[in-house]
């Protein structure tokens, strides 16, 4: 089964990925994460982008396809991948069905986190991850149940990502409906689009996806 999860920066997306991982064996790809370590281990791609990412823009079109093909050809996705923050544009969409159909895999759901974007915003500016295995945290609604140590594995190192300045979502957001929203009617004129409430818990919002996938 493969599967695109919709939605703006921050809408819960790499976390319901992780849901879908442990159970439905699945594998995520998120272009946000492949970037990101582009940038960390000073590749050429990442040098590049840098200074793109943190202002909160998104690099070219071409650039994100060519690292997605990539990742897609590797042999740990033949059994189903979540795309996570992909496609952002519709010509990245238009792209995505003829990459499939080339490597002859099928979409089958496409999934919207609906969002509210001033709850967003108040929710991206208090994330942090640990820095060890990349367990997400949140100063309002998700700390560590014992302070500076991660739930998960015990490290004691967190990071917060420069992007998640209230001033970079805004940009963020703004650059989303701009570019992205329009594949909402994309995929809803093909019969392929459902919406899930993403304001909800996170539990409740795992039910709401599995459900759909189950069908």
């Amino acid at each position: 089964m493969n599967i695109i999860l919709l939605g703006p920066p921050g809408s819960g997306k790499g976390t319901q990925a992780r849901s879908l991982m442990e159970k439905c064996g699945l594998v995520q790809i998120s272009t946000g994460d492949i970037l990101r370590k582009e940038v960390a281990e000073g590749t050429p791609v990442g040098l590049k982008i840098k200074d793109i990412i943190e202002a909160g823009n998104f690099p070219e079109d071409d650039l994100i396809m060519e690292l997605l093909e990539n990742r897609l050809k590797d042999s740990d996705c033949d059994s189903g991948v979540i795309l996570d923050g992909v496609p952002r544009t519709l010509y990245q969409a238009e792209y995505i069905d003829r990459l499939f159909e080339k490597l002859d895999k099928k979409l089958d759901a496409v999934i919207e986190l609906s969002v509210d974007d001033q709850k967003l915003i108040a929710r991206l500016s208090g994330r942090f991850t640990c820095q060890d295995c990349g367990e997400p945290y949140n100063d309002t609604y998700k700390l560590p149940a014992k302070e500076g140590v991660c739930d998960k594995c015990g490290g004691e190192t967190f990071l917060r990502r420069p992007d998640d300045q209230p001033e970079a979502i805004q940009n963020r957001l703004e650059v989303y409906h701009e570019q992205t929203r329009p594949l909402i009617d994309f995929y809803s004129e093909s019969g392929r689009l459902k919406s899930v409430d993403g304001m909800k818990q996170m539990e409740e919002v795992s039910s709401q996806i599995l459900a759909i996938v189950a069908n």
